[in-house]
């Protein structure tokens, strides 16, 4: 019984479900393999890298969903979709940001559309469709907290949560509800060990008169990436932006006190209502990494650092 790596619900002998194919698009039955290999994805995503507007570590390829054809293809214009082939040198990455993308999804985060595509060597390649583009050539306003701070690739970490708070105050049409999606949002990616959230990781957007926080990217377990690779958990910072000047031993008083309800201005009820729909959330978590697309040693390791973590949050 195979499972559909867009919803990871059964779908028989087929690849994909038929929900999965129509989130895609609703005239879609099919979708064929993509036609590159993970190294011809890497080699074509390197050649190709001044040409899409979103960068970073992981190499990414622009394409658009050709509903005739069945099948991704690559687009230096137009894209409407961002693909993230296995990378080089960490295992497993995208399974591991599926997986956490569809953990914020359950937890009622804002998330695009968003899954696993097999490629033409079986290997499985993350795509998820761009939330800066609307309608047919529509491209909408986003800014990344690294231009908003004057930085750049090589000081994008030289900031902290507390100044991230300052930039949302001074740039949000309403900053009382982006300060408590930050809230959300940087709780998950304590809970998934993502600690790889620099500046230019947060975004914002501007739909008609309203500027807000983007939905999410880039939300993976990067703990357990660099404990695949060997390196000691206790040497893994929790965090790639300093809260109250620390990145390790963050507790729940430092993220609920301080964090919460002193930097952020938070009411109780809202900082209530998080925990509580965390706890109602990691249960289901726990489900959904276990149907996962990881191998049984990496879902291994995320299991036990979401306990962790939750012991740390007292969830």
């Amino acid at each position: 019984m195979n499972r559909c790596p867009i919803t990871y619900e059964e779908c028989g002998e087929c690849a994909y479900s038929q929900r999965g194919l129509r989130l895609l698009n609703k005239n879609l039955s099919n979708l064929n393999n993509f036609p590159l290999t993970a190294s011809e994805q890497r080699r074509e995503a390197l050649i190709r890298a001044g040409k899409i507007s979103i960068q970073g570590v992981q190499p990414k390829l622009s394409a658009r969903l050709s509903v005739k054809k069945s099948v991704f293809e690559v687009a230096d214009k137009g894209g409407r979709y961002i693909l993230k082939p296995q990378h080089s040198t960490y295992a497993e990455l995208p399974e591991n940001e599926s997986l956490s993308m569809h953990l914020a999804d359950i937890t009622g985060l804002n998330v695009p559309l968003n899954g696993l595509v097999y490629s033409r060597d079986d290997t499985l390649t993350y795509f998820i469709k761009r939330f800066d583009r609307a309608g047919k050539a529509t491209k909408l306003a986003t800014e990344d907290f690294a231009q908003l701070s004057g930085k750049d690739r090589d000081t994008k970490y030289n900031s902290s949560m507390e100044k991230v708070i300052v930039l949302i105050e001074q740039h949000c049409t309403f900053p009382a509800v982006e300060r408590a999606k930050l809230f959300r949002r940087s709780l998950f990616s304590f809970l998934i060990g993502n600690e790889d959230m620099h500046l230019k990781n947060f975004t914002l957007i501007r739909r008609k008169d309203m500027i807000e926080l983007s939905p999410l990217y880039d939300y993976l377990n990067t703990t357990i990436a660099m404990q695949a690779m060997g390196k000691p958990l206790k040497e893994i910072e929790e965090l790639a932006l300093p809260l109250k000047g620390r990145k390790h031993e963050l507790t729940r008083k430092d993220w609920i006190d301080y964090f919460g309800r002193d930097r952020l201005q938070l009411t109780g009820k809202v900082v209530d209502d998080c925990l509580q729909r965390f706890k109602i959330s990691v249960p289901k978590w726990r489900d959904l990494i276990t149907i996962s697309f990881m191998s049984d040693s990496m879902k291994k390791l995320y299991s036990e650092l979401v306990q962790q973590r939750c012991a740390v949050l007292e969830l």
